[in-house]
């Protein structure tokens, strides 16, 4: 999906210079307070669970290349958060050792593959989608400094039986940049969660990947509709040149 990379800059009518980034369907944020105190980058679910080798995407039988693509531009961003001190959070899905927070439905649709493996059971690089396994943690190119929060969440969303709602709200975040895999899953599902409870968002088209490469785009397209019906899309290049 194309957006210009040159930032988009306009004054307020008190004189105050504010900043868009070039987006689709609209300059983002929608009212140009693109601001260090009230932005944030969230890198959802780089585990090596789902773009590593002997991880749970890679058990399914699916090309963890795909997923892998989005690694190089999301460090390139995750780079200027941190070298502009802007706040970064991470998120891991997984789920308890005891299993007690795994819906019996997701588990048994897990396990009709060919491996027959699902989550909570015993693979490559320990249970699958289990806290503190290797394959639930998130992978060296991408991983945490300390300070950055990491949001670990039962389900697809990073809202749900989570504190990351509260956290963005203790810090004055509104403008929320939403990078990693899959784009059709969890990272579509946390900016629909996001929108609804009105932050503002922006999905980088090149810093997120999904297993298919036709769910990718229509997951991109779908944020698009209605005038930017969950937020708008842009790239690294756009909100580098932003920043």
């Amino acid at each position: 999906m194309s957006t210009s990379s040159s930032p988009v800059t306009r004054k307020r009518d008190s004189g105050d210079k504010i900043k868009y980034v070039s987006a689709n369907p609209y300059p983002w944020p929608f009212d140009g307070a693109l601001q260090r105190e009230n932005t944030a980058l969230i890198v959802i679910d780089m585990q090596t669970d789902f773009c590593g080798k002997g991880g749970y995407i890679d058990l399914l039988g699916y090309d963890i290349s795909l997923t892998r693509a989005c690694i190089e531009p999301i460090q390139s961003v995750l780079s200027a958060f941190r070298e502009h001190a802007m706040t970064v959070f991470h998120t891991r899905e997984g789920h308890r050792p005891d299993l007690a927070d795994l819906p019996d439905n997701k588990r048994w649709r897990s396990r009709r593959t060919a491996s027959g493996v699902g989550i909570g059971d015993l693979g490559p690089c320990g249970r699958v989608l289990v806290r503190g396994q290797r394959g639930w943690d998130i992978i060296p190119e991408l991983r945490p400094r300390e300070g950055e929060p990491i949001v670990d969440k039962p389900g697809k969303g990073s809202f749900c039986a989570t504190d990351l709602e509260l956290m963005l709200r203790q810090r004055g975040l509104r403008n929320l940049v939403l990078t990693g895999i899959t784009t059709d899953v969890c990272v579509h599902t946390t900016m629909r969660e996001a929108n609804d409870r009105g932050f503002e968002c922006l999905i980088l088209s090149d810093c997120c990947a999904a297993t298919d490469r036709g769910n990718h785009e229509a997951a991109l397209k779908m944020v698009t509709m209605q005038q930017g019906v969950f937020g708008a899309v842009s790239d690294s290049r756009a909100l580098l040149d932003a920043l």
